[in-house]
């Protein structure tokens, strides 16, 4: 099962949210550092979310059409 941490970027579906996964990588052949973000449709259910929120995600069996992935729980900002 593939797990991931990203960030909450809408709402704006039922039971849907948009996360984005920031990663960070070097290149190659030029040793530069580079940075590249996607966006994956989450299915979750019974979550107070909010946008910004930290997410970790979760492979699954297709709940839709592009909904592939389920929020496990919210990140807690811990001290």
């Amino acid at each position: 099962m593939k797990t991931l941490t990203g960030t909450i970027i809408a709402l704006s579906t039922p039971q849907t949210a948009k996360v984005s996964i920031a990663h960070q990588w070097q290149h190659p052949l030029y040793k530069k550092s580079v940075m590249r973000t996607k966006n994956y449709a989450c299915h979750y259910t019974d979550l107070q979310l909010a946008v910004g929120d930290q997410v970790h995600i979760a492979s699954c069996k297709p709940v839709s059409k592009t909904k592939h992935f389920i929020v496990v729980n919210k990140v807690e900002a811990g001290v």
